[in-house]
């Protein structure tokens, strides 16, 4: 097939088309091998066709923006208290057990249940690991070798989409953490901002409270929305999930 040849606004205008009624994050490798795939273009050049687009949004109530998965256009943060009006579910909310957790899991992957309870000195409830897991935040990559070989978890792509990351590298440093909880003894390890109303098209997170609170005996009277997010750690550089490992105890 003879390489055609389009002007940089034709292809942006594929591009931005295709990223609009794909439905969830469109990654640059699929980009490159099904919408543009008869024109060659190396991923530099994409890439550049991807900054152009974005720029042109960058004034405007919806933005390009790269998540872990691929890029998605999604609302202005700002526009938030309106856009949210859209949707009559409440915002979903989250106990301070099931945030610790989830908290402890990102920033000490992978991590076994043990070790997030003697991290937080109480036991883990099994409905804050299933809760985390139903919704793809968190999953099992491999048995540490002690005995009982306990899972391993670690985070998920689906949890740096939800949350509008694109990697774990942008978690607050430990030292803003600590600053926090002196700060506000009582609150969460950190806060969290919940992207479901964004406007990226994904409402499907709004699920009932019984899928939200964690166990009865776990700080209920603590629950906290999740406000403000400015997550991550590094995920794997490849192109998929974390791999099923193993360590081993030292």
């Amino acid at each position: 097939m003879a390489r055609k040849k389009f002007a940089d606004q034709q292809l942006k205008q594929i591009i931005e088309a295709a990223i609009f009624v794909h439905g969830e994050p469109l990654s640059l490798d699929k980009l490159q091998t099904t919408v543009l795939d008869e024109f060659e273009l190396s991923t530099r050049k994409i890439k550049q066709l991807l900054e152009s687009i974005r720029l042109d949004y960058a004034a405007k109530g919806i933005h390009l923006v790269e998540v872990a998965s691929g890029y998605r256009f999604q609302s202005d943060d700002s526009l938030s208290p309106w856009i949210s009006r859209l949707w009559q579910e409440q915002a979903p909310r989250y106990s301070r057990a099931l945030l610790e957790t989830l908290s402890l899991i990102a920033y000490r992957q992978p991590i076994t249940r043990g070790e997030i309870e003697d991290i937080r000195g109480v036991s883990v409830s099994s409905h804050i690991i299933k809760t985390l897991q139903e919704r793809e935040w968190v999953k099992v990559v491999g048995h540490k070798e002690v005995p009982g070989r306990p899972s391993l978890y670690a985070t998920t792509k689906a949890f740096l989409d939800y949350f509008s990351l694109n990697s774990l590298s942008e978690l607050p440093s430990m030292a803003l953490i600590e600053q926090q909880v002196k700060q506000d003894p009582q609150g969460p390890l950190f806060d969290f901002k919940d992207e479901s109303d964004n406007g990226s098209g994904d409402n499907s997170d709004q699920d009932s409270d019984e899928n939200l609170d964690d166990s009865p005996d776990e700080n209920n009277d603590a629950d906290v929305q999740f406000d403000e997010l400015k997550a991550q750690q590094s995920l794997l550089e490849d192109d998929g999930d974390l791999q099923e490992i193993e360590v081993k105890d030292e």
